[in-house]
């Protein structure tokens, strides 16, 4: 699929090229070859984004609910319809395995769906103040909304960050990350084609340092939607905050997998490979990268769990392999930066920490046993396919183990004692717990962090809340 097709930014309906004339080059991280070039936007581009949003809005508000879900719910079916194409788009730009890609734009179509569902069930409450009043609530829109788009599931955040504000009734202008803009581009061409009018969703890939700062510091904009690194959520936030406008953030993770005796431990094995080395090469906010696993099952675990690493594929996204390559020079760099840092403080991996020879930007499963909670390894966002093993004794100290970092996404365990299931969910700092199976849940949950893992919630109705703000109005009806 590399092309000699230029892309352009999407505003009011039209791909145009970014003012500057500048353009930038996406490549496939699993050859390092270039695929196409991409216009860059800056804060001029911006600037017409968000005044086109702005154009697009009174319409898209007043247009009916069950209008707005319709509209939706065909552009899902077009997604769908391009599931093909859309998953080796999403291959060739991010580099994960083709079948996790066609997962993932399924994911995006469900969304879609999803909020389309939704659109015409946004409803407030009606308040009994006492028979001199009627008090009642409605939701309404924020107006135009910013979605900063991460690299790691480029298509499936379109639908999860974008599905829900148009439901609302935003308006949405929307960057994706300058690895992966390929996905999001062609969905906001889909939108035109099944009939969204245009400037109601514009994309403008971009640099996060220009385009990214421009929109989440831009005056007009009624609320900002990032997921990324702790850092620059801190940034999007303070630029936020200088307009006094809303802000969500998704940011990382550095989620404990809890394993106990008397869990299904075959099970537990393959959630475990499943939450850090066979999603997306570890690149998860969500990933399980902390394995706190109790002493008496310890070597026996672990021993299997490094036999079953090792069997692992990897390579390239489009062999379809278990593990594809990271998704740029710079995440491969950073994750093998951490290779070293542990070896120095653990010592050799117990599997994996080498490169291949070959191009692309691809790092094997690896594993350290014995690391102390406190070390980096254990402690800092690695996102890659690196998994630190923790030994624990007993229940008390598990739960103070996984709850000791300052991120706070998800939290897992794998137990067959129900009291002991629900202790842990009752004692993780975190936004999502998961018991006995990783990644559980789906659209209609919701997601989001405690501590530095941010706040707000996507998915699920609470998205709804993120996207509309609660007008009360109160009437007095006693006759005097």
């Amino acid at each position: 699929m590399t092309t000699t097709e230029k892309h352009d930014l999407l505003i009011d309906g039209e791909f145009i090229p970014a003012t500057s004339g500048e353009r930038f080059v996406t490549l496939n991280p699993a050859t390092e070859e270039p695929i196409t070039e991409v216009a860059a936007a800056d804060k001029e581009d911006i600037d017409r984004a968000v005044e086109s949003a702005h154009e697009a809005y009174p319409k898209w508000r007043s247009t009916a609910p069950e209008e707005r879900g319709r509209l939706l719910t065909a552009l899902a079916a077009r997604i769908r319809e391009e599931t093909d194409y859309l998953a080796e788009l999403e291959t060739r730009d991010n580099g994960k395995p083709i079948s996790q890609a066609r997962s993932d734009v399924e994911g995006c179509a469900r969304y879609f769906e999803y909020y389309a569902g939704i659109a015409d069930k946004i409803h407030g409450d009606s308040i009994p103040l006492t028979d001199k009043y009627v008090d009642y609530t409605v939701r309404e829109p924020l107006g135009v909304t910013g979605q900063i788009i991460p690299w790691n599931f480029p298509v499936n955040l379109v639908g999860r960050t974008i599905a829900p504000a148009l439901a609302a009734g935003n308006v949405a202008v929307a960057k994706p990350a300058e690895q992966t803009p390929l996905s999001a581009l062609k969905i906001g061409e889909f939108a035109l084609e099944v009939g969204i009018p245009p400037g109601v969703l514009n994309v403008v890939p971009g640099f996060g340092a220009t385009a990214g700062a421009s929109l989440a510091g831009h005056p007009d904009v009624n609320a900002i939607s990032f997921t990324g690194s702790v850092v620059t959520g801190r940034q999007v936030a303070k630029l936020g905050a200088d307009n006094v406008t809303p802000v969500h953030l998704e940011l990382g993770g550095k989620s404990p997998n809890v394993v106990f005796p008397d869990a299904d431990l075959d099970h537990a094995l393959d959630e475990t490979i499943t939450a850090i080395f066979a999603t997306n090469a570890g690149q998860v906010c969500s990933a399980g990268s902390r394995l706190l696993v109790h002493e008496s099952i310890h070597s026996e675990f672990v021993d299997r769990l490094a036999t079953r690493a090792s069997e692992l594929t990897v390579g390239p996204g489009l062999e379809d392999p278990d593990v594809g390559p990271l998704v740029s020079s710079d995440q491969h760099r950073k994750v093998r930066e951490y290779v070293e840092i542990g070896r120095e403080e653990v010592g050799d991996p117990i599997v994996g920490g080498k490169t291949p020879d070959h191009d692309g930007y691809f790092v094997e499963p690896t594993i350290f046993d014995d690391v102390d909670n406190s070390d980096r390894i254990a402690q800092e966002e690695i996102f890659g396919p690196v998994l630190s093993v923790i030994e624990f004794s007993d229940e008390r100290e598990a739960f103070e183990l996984a709850n000791d970092v300052d991120y706070g996404l998800v939290a897992g365990i794998f137990t067959s004692d129900v009291g002991r299931a629900h202790r842990f969910a009752h004692e993780m700092e975190a936004g999502q717990v998961y018991i006995n199976e990783w990644f559980a849940g789906g659209v209609e949950t919701p997601f989001g962090g405690y501590k530095q893992s941010g706040f707000g919630r996507e998915k699920g109705l609470e998205a709804i809340e993120s996207y509309t703000q609660v007008k009360n109005v109160c009437a007095r009806i006693e006759l005097e």
